[in-house]
C-alpha cells in the first residue's frame, strides 16, 4: 500500500485514544467511507486503530519489520473489503482485528514458518479466527450460523473470552486482569471453550 494513503506521522507505536461507544460509531462511519473509496477515511482509520492492530500482529509475528509489512497488508485488505462490512455482523474493531490476525497467520504460512508465536499456538485459534472472518475465502465453506449457535451454548464468561481473544486480539494477561482470574484459568477457559465449539460444530455439520 502506498505510504501517502496514510496521514503524515501516523505510526503503529502511537497510542490512540480509548475506544468509546462514540468511537464505535466513528469506526463504522469510516468503514462506510472507505467502502466508497475515500482515502482520507483510511488514513483516519489507520491513525485510530493501527496501534491495536499492530499489537495483534506482533503477538503472532514477533519480527517487528515483518509485522510492519503485515500491518500495511492488513490495511490494504481493509481498503478492499470495507464496502462489504456489515455492522449487524459484529463490532468494527473485532472485524478489523480479525483481518489483521488472519494476515499475520497467512504471512507465517507463506514463509513456511513452523514456529507460530503467541496465542496462535492455542489449539483452534487459526480455525476460529478464520471462521469469524466473513471475508476469508478459505473459510467460505464453514457455517457461521452454526458457529453462532454453538457460541450461544458456552458459559457466558467463556464465550466472551473467546470473542475477546480471537476477534479483538486480547492477550491472556489482559483477560486475566479483566476477569480477575489467574492466567492459567483463562487458558483453561479458552481450551475448554474451543473443545466445546469443535464438538458442537461436528455434531451439527
Amino acid at each position: 500500500m502506498a505510504g501517502p494513503i496514510f496521514a503524515a506521522g501516523a505510526t503503529p507505536d502511537r497510542v490512540p485514544p480509548g475506544l468509546s461507544g462514540a468511537d464505535e460509531a466513528r469506526l463504522r462511519r469510516l468503514l462506510f467511507e472507505i467502502g466508497r473509496g475515500e482515502a482520507a477515511a483510511l488514513a483516519e482509520l489507520y491513525d485510530l486503530t493501527s496501534p491495536k492492530l499492530f499489537g495483534v500482529i506482533l503477538r503472532i509475528q514477533r519480527d517487528r519489520s515483518l509485522a510492519e509489512d503485515i500491518l500495511q497488508d492488513a490495511y490494504l485488505r481493509i481498503w478492499q473489503a470495507a464496502g462489504s462490512y456489515d455492522p449487524e455482523a459484529g463490532r468494527p474493531l473485532a472485524w478489523l482485528c480479525t483481518i489483521a490476525r488472519n494476515r499475520a497467520i497467512d504471512g507465517l504460512r507463506r514463509k513456511g514458518s513452523v514456529e507460530v508465536q503467541g496465542p496462535v499456538r492455542d489449539d483452534g485459534e487459526d480455525w476460529v479466527a478464520r471462521l469469524m472472518d466473513p471475508h476469508d475465502d478459505a473459510a467460505a465453506f464453514l457455517d457461521r450460523d452454526a458457529l453462532a449457535a454453538c457460541l450461544g451454548r458456552l458459559e457466558p464468561a467463556h464465550r466472551d473470552c473467546v470473542m475477546l481473544a480471537y476477534c479483538e486480539g486480547h492477550s491472556r494477561e489482559e483477560l486475566a486482569q479483566r476477569y480477575e482470574r489467574p492466567v492459567n484459568t483463562i487458558k483453561t477457559w479458552l481450551h475448554r471453550a474451543l473443545a466445546s465449539l469443535k464438538t458442537c460444530l461436528e455434531a451439527v455439520s
